[in-house]
């Protein structure tokens, strides 16, 4: 292992991030996505044109109502994972991850059905820290529904199939 490696501090696939404020939120590390996200609501250009908008939504624990506003915003064109490009307005905001302080870029999203508010990409981390998907800090829930549908595909897997895969359901 090279030296500039072994001074990097070790994250695992999920951790708690200080973020604006915020305390111990949890965030997901994902190397495959270039990008960071950030659950952000009430998005909106003002009429002087800043960016305003409020982190998390209302029904997170994280809320706080807290109306945000920034000059120094941009877009991105997103690719979701199930292929659909959507424009995003992205701003940077304080980060605290495994006490140390990071202005990150971060795409603003609706992460209200995601398991963690947060999603942190490969350019917030790089050469910052070195991932072990062995250490998990925070347990995400699963999705409830996928629970459900495992239980339906045991009962009668060809049943499934058929409902969900031959009658052009999206998986």
């Amino acid at each position: 292992m090279s030296q500039v490696k072994k001074s990097l501090k070790v994250i695992g696939s999920t951790t708690l991030v200080d973020i604006d404020g915020v305390k111990k939120v949890p965030a997901k590390i994902d190397t495959g996505a270039d990008s960071s996200s950030v659950w952000a609501s009430k998005i909106n250009i003002a009429a002087d044109g800043a960016l305003e908008f409020v982190l998390f939504g209302p029904s997170s624990p994280f809320y706080t109502g807290k109306v945000m506003r920034r000059t120094d915003y941009e877009v991105a064109v997103v690719r979701s994972a199930t292929g659909e490009e959507q424009i995003r307005y992205r701003t940077h905001l304080p980060l605290k991850l495994r006490g140390r302080r990071i202005n990150a870029l971060f795409n603003l999203s609706n992460r209200s059905r995601n398991n963690a508010p947060i999603l942190i990409g490969k350019r917030t981390i790089r050469g910052k820290f070195i991932v072990d998907v062995r250490v998990c800090a925070v347990k995400l829930s699963k999705n409830p529904r996928t629970s459900g549908l495992n239980r339906e595909l045991k009962q009668n897997p060809i049943k499934f199939h058929q409902k969900y895969h031959k009658k052009g359901v999206k998986s």
